[in-house]
């Protein structure tokens, strides 16, 4: 065991990462968030809290349903790992948020770059993990609770984790319930953005002996969203004057809990069950089963008193086996490989009396990958590969009269290579390279979508035809740290993806017996994207610390020549913390002030969206922190204010944009 005791003033969470053993080192490219700091944003989205590291945005639905971005990618291309397994019911649309509740992780981790071979084939934008920590050492009963309150949505949040460590059975048990109201712009409330969430997960551990251990995890996920009714407009007419209007229609005057259609209504079951046996020293095996299942219904605002009857309704079960091998040998290298098996079958029940929006389905999937790695003095490289083999098989309703049952059968072959560099080149100067060449098969939503996606508020329309993209990535980072004063992370990327996939707003207003809306079609091209991560650290003295992060993407149409679509603007993050000194039992004391400012997306032009871009904006908070030390337990004080200005702004990259402004003044306390 290394135990680490950090100084107790903040540190910049890239300077720290210290994540699994030395078997486990890696070529990869990757920021982290610890406990502490997801503690104190739990109230939000796990997209909106990873939005905190260089390089990643959020793509949101409102100001409930946020997806994360990394470099510029989004939905099925960055793969979300929720305790090892990859959260299944990402594949429907980019309007599902992760069914993760942020309590359960101990760190948030980001691999921004192309070497996560054993995490899953379909990541061309990156990796998001959310891991747990093993079960802490304490023969005791030990335990936190936690509650936040937000002024904007009058919101609560509590959550209560109990845990005690015994060599019968170590376990944890994770409680979170959650219920936040309307929000509210600077000038009106976003009337039915209300959310409701009711969590639980249990952790258990179990050494059999020196060589053999297992663990299992469940857990469930309950959320009740409320969707933004003035993004539900009746006619043409009406849709037309409803996009890009100052104060959206059916806005009320009066604060309320009150979750009414359209909404989305999920329940998410995960189960994890592993075990690893130590061979001997250089030898191990590593099996793990992962199954979910998806409870997803979404209602929308029908007539004849039928907005309780769901207008989509999924049901969908996932399993997962996998069986890893690692070897290291004496010459400081490593050698993994792995076998992994994903069956997954999605069925729409027949509740919702329309034809549904994603066809029933069936996917099978084997996937093989080799990893080998090496450390020779101030060197260390890794080189890899992976191989997935698909079968989808959809069932579709025609859409043309006289209705018929349509059949389809895909197989895809993926592979990806990858190659990673670090160099130490002296204490000061570190240097990162990676370059990864990946396949990704087009998933069901992209192929059959068909129908209105009320979170986006749009008709979505797939395309059956769409070809495997092929993406080759290359990072570059490195990081300088000076006298221990002045510490800068550099990061540049260039991605080129032939038959690249994305969602494109056509011209077409389209009013349909639920309503009008504006009308989307997933199309193929091939794209370039690039840009760069800047982080910069500076503390002058002991107490005062400095950081200032500059993000710049850059995404371009090869075949139609124009910049991509819902690619983030370019962004800049300050802020100035001081850390004050310790006074009886308070410690760790903090206070920041901090400053985002947002360009305008000024390379979109007019005809390629709905509604131009809309302008550049400024957002300021401030944050305090402090800990009270008592005999037996720790009470952590904290107030971080968003938006103290109270601006009035809108957020190119949220899809409800186009109806309404973004959330005003928020405390968090």
């Amino acid at each position: 065991s290394i135990v680490i005791y950090l100084h107790h003033h903040s540190e910049l969470m890239n300077e720290v990462v210290i994540h699994g053993d030395k078997e486990d080192n890696t070529s990869q490219i990757s920021s982290t968030i610890g406990k502490e700091e997801i503690a104190k944003e739990a109230n939000k989205n796990i997209a909106d809290i990873l939005e905190n590291i260089t390089g990643v945005s959020v793509l949101k639905t409102g100001t409930g349903i946020s997806k994360p971005m990394v470099h510029g990618l989004y939905g099925n291309r960055v793969s979300i790992l929720n305790n090892g397994i990859t959260q299944s019911g990402q594949q429907w649309g980019n309007d599902h948020s992760p069914e993760i509740d942020p309590f359960v992780a101990d760190h948030l981790a980001v691999i921004k770059g192309a070497s996560a071979l054993a995490y899953g084939g379909n990541s061309l934008g990156g990796v998001v993990l959310v891991e747990k920590d093993d079960i802490k050492k304490d023969p005791h009963l030990h335990g936190d609770v936690q509650y936040i309150f937000q002024t904007n949505g009058l919101g609560n949040t509590l959550n209560v984790q109990l845990g005690k460590f015994s060599d019968v059975l170590a376990w944890q048990v994770i409680g979170t319930v959650k219920k936040i109201g309307d929000m509210k712009t600077p000038a009106y409330f976003l009337r039915n953005t209300g959310k409701e969430e009711a969590n639980i997960a249990v952790q258990l551990e179990k050494q059999w002996s020196e060589h053999w251990k297992s663990s299992w995890y469940y857990s469930l996920f309950n959320t009740n969203i409320g969707v933004l009714r003035g993004s539900h407009i009746g006619n043409l007419t009406d849709l037309e004057e409803a996009i890009g209007r100052e104060v959206p229609f059916f806005t009320e005057e009066n604060f309320t809990y009150r979750i009414e259609s359209p909404r989305q209504s999920v329940q998410h079951h995960l189960l994890k069950m592993e075990t690893e046996y130590l061979i001997d020293n250089h030898r191990f095996w590593h099996f793990k089963y992962g199954g979910q299942l998806n409870n997803r219904k979404e209602f929308d605002v029908r007539k004849g008193d039928r907005s309780h009857i769901p207008a989509l309704s999924l049901l969908q079960h996932q399993h997962f086996g996998e069986a890893v091998y690692k070897q290291t040998f004496e010459n400081e290298s490593l050698l993994k490989t792995g076998v992994q098996l994903t069956f997954i079958d999605n069925t729409n029940n027949p509740e919702t009396k329309i034809l549904p929006l994603i066809p029933d389905y069936r996917n099978h999937q084997i996937a093989g990958f080799l990893i080998f790695q090496q450390q020779k003095n101030r060197l260390f490289y890794e080189i890899g590969g992976r191989y997935d083999f698909k079968n989808l098989n959809a069932i579709t309703i025609s859409r043309t009269l006289p209705r018929k049952i349509e059949r389809f059968s895909h197989f895809f072959h993926n592979y990806s290579l990858s190659t990673g560099l670090k160099y130490d080149i002296n204490d000061v100067w570190k240097s990162n390279f990676n370059v990864g060449y990946v396949l990704r098969s087009p998933e069901v939503n992209e192929l059959y979508s068909s129908g209105l996606h009320q979170g986006v508020s749009g008709i979505e329309e797939g395309n059956s035809d769409l070809k495997n993209e092929k993406s080759l990535k290359l990072v570059f980072s490195n990081d300088f740290r000076l006298k221990q004063k002045i510490f800068i992370e550099a990061l540049a990327y260039f991605q080129h993806i032939n038959n690249y996939i994305y969602l494109e707003p056509q011209e077409e207003l389209r009013l349909t017996i639920r309503g009008a809306f504006p009308v989307f079609e997933y199309k193929q091209t091939n794209a370039q994207l690039f840009g760069t991560d800047i982080l910069l650290s500076y503390e002058p003295f002991e107490r005062l610390k400095w950081i200032a992060k500059y993000a710049i993407v850059r995404g371009n149409d090869l075949k139609n020549e124009v910049s991509l679509i819902n690619m983030p603007a370019d962004n800049v993050f300050s802020s100035l913390s001081y850390s004050l000194s310790s006074w009886r039992h308070f410690e760790n004391s903090e206070l920041q002030i901090n400053g985002r400012y947002v360009f305008r997306q000024d390379r979109i032009s007019e005809e390629q969206d709905f509604l131009a871009p809309p302008d550049a904006y400024f957002l300021l908070g401030l944050q305090a922190n402090t800990s009270l030390h008592l005999p037996q337990s720790e009470l952590k004080f904290s107030l971080n204010i968003n938006n103290v200005l109270n601006t009035t702004y809108r957020d190119y990259l949220n899809r409800q944009r186009y109806f309404a402004n973004e959330v005003g003044f928020n405390a968090n306390i």
